[in-house]
């Protein structure tokens, strides 16, 4: 992590570790799959690295160092601000950031994030599977919505949860009940799939079984801190452990 000296949010990354439960179990029936979107679903980093920069700058402010940037990818824009800033996220402050990432990020995101490869094997696996999957992030949800259209797998998610549609943000499990009730799946009946531990503690909180992804910047040790069902390099791993069968071969190999 680069310059650890400087505050880190709770929420970002100082999380208490918690015990580890029979979340952990296998033999669960499984009715729903709900992910993370960013650097779990799709490789956003080039936009939001953009946005953020392009906010700091209309404040007056210095580039933040895209790596510390790429560690914010799926926090909450307050949790993001004090952390590449070192700043306490007065409200006012964090108001202005989040108007100048928008309005930057209107105009560049989508173009900017791509989806894993595989990733849409994966999910219309599942949904073929007839097993219901949905989307929580704190990513706006039209974001999200106009990437799944673009890339066609739109369909393949029955509900999605943005930041504008919760008051509290992960990870708070407010969003993953919400994403939960709409599929009207049980929360031992669920699987969280997300990169960061963000998403690890709203998975606990919320008592849903967790599967973190490398596809972002957390390591399995800090994982581990958590509940967790598994740990998985890519979303292709995700079919096998979750015990269902392949389409032909369409989502073997790495992404």
């Amino acid at each position: 992590m680069t310059e650890q000296s400087r505050k880190v949010p709770a929420e970002a990354l100082e999380l208490p570790p918690i015990e580890r439960a029979a979340l952990e179990g296998s033999d669960m029936k499984l009715h729903a799959i709900i992910y993370d979107f960013d650097l779990t679903l799709a490789d956003s980093s080039r936009g939001v690295i953009e946005c953020v920069n392009y906010a700091l700058n209309c404040m007056g402010l210095p580039n933040a160092p895209a790596d510390r940037v790429r560690e914010t990818i799926g926090l909450s824009m307050s949790a993001t601000f004090e952390y590449v800033t070192g700043q306490t996220p007065e409200s006012a402050l964090v108001t202005e950031f989040s108007e100048h990432f928008k309005i930057r990020a209107d105009r560049v995101m989508a173009d900017l994030t791509y989806l894993f490869p595989k990733v849409p094997d994966v999910v219309r696996l599942f949904y073929q599977k007839g097993i219901r999957q949905g989307i929580v992030s704190n990513k706006l949800r039209y974001r999200i919505e106009d990437i799944t259209v673009r890339d066609r797998i739109r369909e393949c998610f029955s509900a999605i949860i943005g930041a504008e549609d919760i008051i509290r943000h992960k990870p708070d499990p407010s969003g993953l009940r919400a994403a939960m009730e709409h599929l009207k799946c049980q929360p031992d009946a669920t699987v969280y799939v997300g990169d960061h531990l963000v998403d690890a503690e709203t998975a606990a909180r919320a008592g849903v079984s967790f599967v973190g992804v490398l596809t972002g910047v957390t390591t399995p040790e800090r994982f581990r801190r958590f509940p967790v069902r598994a740990i998985i390099e890519s979303l292709t791993q995700l079919p096998e452990i979750l015990g269902i069968e392949s389409v032909g071969r369409g989502v073997s190999g790495s992404a």
